[in-house]
């Protein structure tokens, strides 16, 4: 009979989700010296992954990458779950801890069909369904269409293929997870701004289960856990939900954070920037930079942000 698990991690079932479980199993049993059979994946479909013919934002928002594998931490079927920390809500219920961040891979945006933002031909359709890609888009280009794409990374490149947009954007990381890292153009991500917490993998288990805390901290990667809080604590004073198009860039400048934040109106026409150096522990910094940006924006702009989520 096989012996039991030492762990169990929850994932999505998706191809990247699938690749980033994997990520994380190795580099347990690199850091604990296990072998793998003691770390078992449990995959899970999502809501996310369900329904594909919407954005997110219109039926339930980040929370649908997530309820499912919340629901078996909650009941014991899994000991901690792998997630994009970019589709992890800003406020998680107390019973979740962030137990790990992985070292953060590229945080770019890598742009497909087209050699870069300038070349893509005016009046082309851009299929994007996030709202920071597309604001962030039409701030660059106004005589661009944006429309609707969503789906895996396989998924999108085909709708691509198939005619459906004539451009699109997906996240280095992910195409490098995927072994698709010689497709597209990269975006310089201090001109393109990624989304919070993007290129980020964060394991997370029931907040009392010391057991599996203490486990999870020998995969922790400190750099990657400080940008990823900062981020998020952008988020939480920004009140942003998927709604809300928001991109930050943390960089490390010696010992201090240095965070590039940008918010924008959807239509892309308003953009509001500003840069914040602080302590790593200082998570008052970027909550502050996110009032700033708020305090700047035009009332029709800072009605897009204030329901963290």
């Amino acid at each position: 009979m096989p012996a039991k698990p030492s762990l169990r991690l929850g994932t999505r079932r998706s191809p990247l989700a699938m690749a980033q479980a994997h990520e994380a199993r190795a580099r347990l049993c690199a850091a604990l010296g296990w072998d793998e059979a003691q770390v078992e994946l449990v995959p899970v479909i999502a809501s996310g992954d369900k329904i594909q013919d919407r954005p997110l934002a219109d039926i339930g928002g980040k929370a649908l990458w997530t309820r499912e594998l919340d629901i078996c931490l909650a009941d014991g079927r899994i000991d901690a779950a792998v997630h994009s920390m970019k589709d992890v809500e800003t406020i998680r219920p107390e019973e979740i801890a962030i137990g790990a961040i992985l070292p953060r891979a590229d945080k770019a945006d890598v742009l497909l069909g087209a050699r870069s933002l300038d070349a893509i031909p005016q009046g082309s359709r851009v299929g994007t369904s996030a709202p920071r890609r597309a604001a962030q888009l039409l701030n660059a280009r106004p005589d661009l269409e944006v429309v609707g794409i969503r789906g895996n990374v396989a998924t999108r490149m085909a709708k691509l293929q198939a005619g459906e947009a004539d451009a699109t954007f997906l996240a280095a990381a992910g195409l490098a997870r995927l072994g698709e890292d010689a497709v597209g153009t990269r975006l310089d991500p201090k001109e393109w701004l990624p989304a919070p917490a993007q290129a980020a993998i964060g394991l997370e288990c029931r907040a009392g289960d010391e057991e599996t805390r203490e486990l999870l901290r020998a995969i922790d990667h400190a750099p990657s856990r400080e940008e990823v809080l900062a981020e998020r604590a952008l988020l939480e004073g920004l009140g942003g939900s998927c709604h809300s198009p928001i991109a930050a860039l943390t960089r490390r400048e010696g010992q201090r954070l240095h965070l590039t934040a940008a918010i924008f109106s959807p239509d892309g026409s308003i953009r509001i920037a500003g840069e914040t150096l602080f302590e790593p522990a200082d998570f008052d910094a970027p909550r502050n930079l996110a009032r700033d940006l708020l305090a700047e924006a035009p009332e029709h702009v800072a009605a897009h942000f204030g329901i963290a989520g």
